[in-house]
């Protein structure tokens, strides 16, 4: 049974919210997610139960099953292959792709996307360092940290973000910290948490909002 492009929409909402919670995703959760009243949340709800893409519990929340977790996880393999697909062959810049990825991923022929991957030769992570999921559904995940997290005087590698809002990416783009980008921990502050790191010989002192939302992975050599 196809589903629509709202009925994905919500899929992808309660599959992104599930990758934090170990219990069920709430109605509160989901109607937040997608600016959306809790009635109408409800609503669409009971209908992704009734197809089977989902297991609706009520005043407790839901789950995908894995049907949903499929479609999903489907969802979620179009929208990162297109946003490499912008920033590749387009020349897209990271914080312009969500939008346009969004409207995308909707596309149904599973060829498309198939051609899509080779034409890019199998990327597996999306410009923002998120994993692409492959046609069968498998994410393979690397080891990662927050920067929040890492210890004083080693150095990291930049491999993801968090906050993969455009404002949060022109922040990035402004002190050149990108996928890739080597980062020496040289100080953290005992009363805020800031952070003073090195980044190509240069010093930024960056606050615990900041080193919340960058992913990072220990510097070989270290």
């Amino acid at each position: 049974m196809l589903t629509t492009l709202t009925e994905e929409n919500y899929l992808k909402a309660i599959y992104h919210i599930s990758q934090s919670t170990q219990s069920e995703v709430s109605t509160n959760a989901i109607a937040q997610k997608i600016d959306a009243k809790a009635s109408s949340v409800t609503d669409m709800l009971k209908k992704l139960a009734d197809k089977n893409l989902i297991t609706y519990i009520k005043y407790r929340g839901v789950h995908l099953t894995e049907k949903g977790r499929l479609a999903a996880v489907d969802i979620v393999r179009k929208h990162r292959l297109w946003e490499v697909f912008l920033v590749d062959k387009l020349n897209f810049a990271w914080d312009e792709v969500h939008d346009v990825a969004e409207q995308l991923e909707h596309i149904k022929s599973q060829k498309l996307i198939n051609e899509l991957e080779a034409l890019l030769d199998f990327p597996t992570h999306d410009p923002h360092g998120d994993p692409i999921p492959d046609k069968n559904g498998q994410i393979h995940r690397t080891n990662k940290i927050l920067l929040s997290q890492a210890e004083v005087g080693k150095s990291y590698t930049c491999v993801g973000v968090l906050d993969s809002s455009s404002d949060f990416l022109k922040y990035l783009d402004k002190y050149k910290i990108g996928i890739g980008t080597a980062l020496q921990l040289e100080d953290k502050e005992d009363f805020d948490q800031s952070m003073n790191i090195i980044i190509n010989d240069d010093a930024i002192v960056m606050s615990k909002a900041i080193t919340n939302n960058i992913y990072v992975k220990l510097h070989k050599g270290n």
